[in-house]
């Protein structure tokens, strides 16, 4: 079993649910890039994740956002927008906070899962996840596991430890 078939083995699915998203931005030249755990596994171990975090060109989101209610589940929320498809448990939660947006021109195709991927540059992964975890909006259990992603990338990356919040390091015993 190859890393896709696993990945999908793991989701549940019965199509290919991230190619087929992946392959509908390509088709439509939208610029994109993925920023959360996924992304994390573009530079980390991999660890398994049911969401694709991505942030996707501001001017295309309209445009996209008709395709993708023609074709899957669409949940619109404050700063995010989540698609899903009943052929599969992966979950695509698209960033809609403008903070995000530089972060598609420093991104590079990168091997994740055995998918090819636009992921944000590696600093850019670790903003995301300080972002997140300092939020404290978010559920709790959602901030430890951003924490454990940005641990995983200094683990990975110690040159990015100087990047880190104070509070951050506090946290992880830094």
């Amino acid at each position: 079993m190859n890393s896709r078939e696993f990945f999908n083995s793991v989701a549940n699915g019965k199509s290919d649910f991230l190619q087929i998203f992946l392959s509908l931005l390509e088709k439509e030249a939208v610029g994109y890039c993925a920023i959360g755990g996924l992304a994390v596994n573009a530079y980390a171990e991999p660890v398994v994740s049911l969401d694709l975090d991505v942030v996707i060109a501001a001017e295309r989101v309209g445009g996209l956002l008709s395709v993708f209610k023609s074709k899957y589940s669409v949940v619109e929320y404050p700063n995010s927008i989540n698609v899903s498809d009943s052929s599969s448990d992966l979950r695509v939660q698209i960033q809609t906070d403008p903070r995000y947006q530089p972060f598609i021109k420093r991104a590079s195709m990168r091997k994740v899962l055995g998918y090819d991927i636009c992921v944000a540059a590696v600093e850019d992964v670790l903003q995301g996840k300080i972002w997140a975890a300092l939020d404290g909006a978010r559920r709790a259990s959602k901030r430890q596991k951003d924490l454990a992603d940005i641990m995983r990338l200094i683990e990975t990356k110690r040159e990015l430890l100087p990047l880190l919040p104070e509070a951050i390091k506090k946290e992880l015993h830094l």
